[in-house]
């Protein structure tokens, strides 16, 4: 699909009148402000306080549009045909126009809430308030159309391709590196390939965790922190005497959501929470990795209660889960290893490097894929056990 219309800072107005999104007797808005991202972003904002976030996936160098916006509007289509599943719309975006022919989405703008990377990074602070009602959202996402086959069938009948994880189908291609691919990358690249191909089990790892992911619910797939949203005022709407405590988060971007398997959301997110500690880690070739993972700036002693409190929502509310596949928290943990690999292999693609925060990232990445249960009290600071409790009781 190729972008024959492009919008720009000029012409967005006139195109949400012409598709009925605004009136032509409206006064136009009174700030366009473009808000940089892999897309084309544009914020509108009019008198009245409203605004409208408009996005448009700008052709790849072969002049071709991957669709991804797409799955936003079937994630629309999904709600609109299952209205029981009405409860859980609060916690997703509001998108309200979606335009396949020029890769356009429009969304109400959510302005009382803010980005939860930002929140955390910019202070430094984790509260486990908000890991247990980020916890408790996804949960309650993943129970709600877990094992629905009606569900599993929209998906299967709308879908062109069903969802393959971008981190199984990129680290699957690193185990057939043809000769001719040194030559085309950069010298980091090398590193890197060399490095993961010297560990036979994490190869092996990551084959049998790829087996076990059976898709048994609506997944978000790319749940990263800068795809949360935290109220504004989220303090203020946990101190009521009956807290709604999901309300205070959203996640948003669902352009590779689909029909999949619930410890990969669970483990990507908590592979984010990992990467706080290990971008925050002092190396130097003079310092071994051990020491470099214990004198972090932010240690991972510092994350461990909001990663804990995290899972520890999650079984409480989808107890089911456990019930169902007892391994399922060690499958988190694999995902989370994953997670971190594609997150490597992306500042590769992007930045063209792999240095010395890159390699500790790897040996993290194969300790959770390679031995998961002994990783569990390392990354959590408790018991499996404790943390699925509640949910074995």
């Amino acid at each position: 699909m190729t972008n024959a219309f492009v919008l720009t800072s000029q012409n967005v107005f006139e195109y949400l009148v012409r598709q009925a999104l605004c009136t032509d007797k409206e006064v136009a808005p009174i700030q366009i402000e473009p808000k940089f991202a892999k897309n084309f972003n544009l914020l509108l904002t009019w008198q009245d306080g409203r605004k409208l976030f408009v996005k448009q996936e700008r052709c790849n160098l072969r002049e071709k549009t991957r669709r991804e916006f797409l799955n936003e509007w079937l994630l629309h289509e999904f709600f609109q045909r299952f209205p029981k599943l009405n409860s859980i719309r609060s916690l997703l975006p509001e998108i309200i126009h979606v335009d396949a022919e020029h890769a356009i989405a429009v969304f109400n703008y959510l302005s009382s809430y803010r980005d939860l990377a930002e929140f955390h990074t910019k202070g430094n602070l984790f509260p486990t308030a908000i890991a247990s009602s980020l916890g408790a959202t996804l949960a309650i996402i993943h129970r709600a159309t877990w094992n629905h086959q009606e569900y599993r069938d929209f998906f299967f009948q709308n879908q062109e391709n069903l969802p393959i994880y971008k981190a199984f189908a990129s680290i699957h291609r690193l185990e057939r590196i043809e000769p001719e691919v040194f030559g085309l990358v950069p010298a980091d690249s090398l590193k890197f390939f060399a490095l993961y191909q010297r560990y036979d089990s994490l190869g092996k790892a990551i084959a049998e965790l790829t087996s076990a992911m059976i898709p048994c619910c609506l997944t978000h797939n790319d749940l990263k922190l800068n795809n949360i949203l935290l109220q504004n005022d989220w303090e203020q709407l946990l101190s009521k005497s009956e807290p709604s405590k999901n309300s205070i988060i959203r996640l948003i971007d669902w352009e590779h959501c689909g029909w999949g398997n619930p410890a990969f959301d669970l483990g990507m997110l908590i592979a984010s929470y990992l990467q706080i500690w290990l971008n925050s880690l002092v190396i130097s070739p003079a310092i071994e990795l051990e020491t470099s993972l214990a004198n972090a700036l932010i240690p991972l002693a510092q994350l461990q209660p909001s990663l804990a409190a995290l899972a520890e929502a999650y079984f409480d509310n989808f107890p089911e889960i456990v019930e169902s596949r007892p391994d399922f928290l060690r499958r988190v943990v694999q995902c989370s290893g994953l997670a971190l690999i594609q997150h490597i292999l992306a500042a590769l693609q992007y930045r063209k490097t792999f240095g010395n925060t890159g390699i500790c990232m790897l040996q993290v990445a194969k300790s959770l894929l390679c031995r998961p249960e002994q990783s569990i009290s390392i990354i959590f600071g408790t018991a499996e056990s404790a943390l699925t409790a509640i949910a074995v009781k």
